[in-house]
């Protein structure tokens, strides 16, 4: 029979050679940081790139129910611009407006800078044109 110090003993001794698992504080932190920063740069760049799509769809609608002139083409698009109130990085006249194949081409680029923690900027290029 075993008595209760030879127990405590025999428990002591099986609980030593397991390694310990897990993660420590500092590494806690760290992916803390790393998953903040993603959250942080996605939730700024959200807009923007929903802005850029807006205003494809914008430019789209504007070439295929514009009509036949260049003043129509933007007028059409100055309108779509009154009722999408999100799109302010690009006016009509900045529209690249020709005729390809007797299809009417919209061409557009614009630059779009979002601060993410001052004075650090991140600046995106978008550019695109009509289907």
């Amino acid at each position: 029979m075993m008595n209760v110090t030879s127990r405590a003993f025999a428990a002591r001794r099986s609980h030593k050679g397991k390694v310990q698992q897990g993660i420590t504080l500092i590494g806690l932190l760290f992916w803390a940081v790393v998953v903040a920063s993603v959250a942080l740069v996605l939730m700024k760049v959200f807009p923007a790139i929903s802005e850029y799509r807006t205003i494809l769809s914008m430019v789209n609608k504007a070439a295929h129910e514009g009509g036949g002139t260049v003043a129509e083409i933007r007028n059409s698009f100055d309108k779509s611009a009154q009722i999408e109130y999100g799109v302010t990085s690009i006016k009509s006249s900045d529209l690249d407006i020709s005729k390809e194949d007797d299809k009417v081409v919209i061409k557009f680029a614009y630059d779009k800078e979002i601060e993410l923690i001052s004075p650090v900027y991140l600046l995106i290029k978008f550019e695109g044109h009509s289907k």
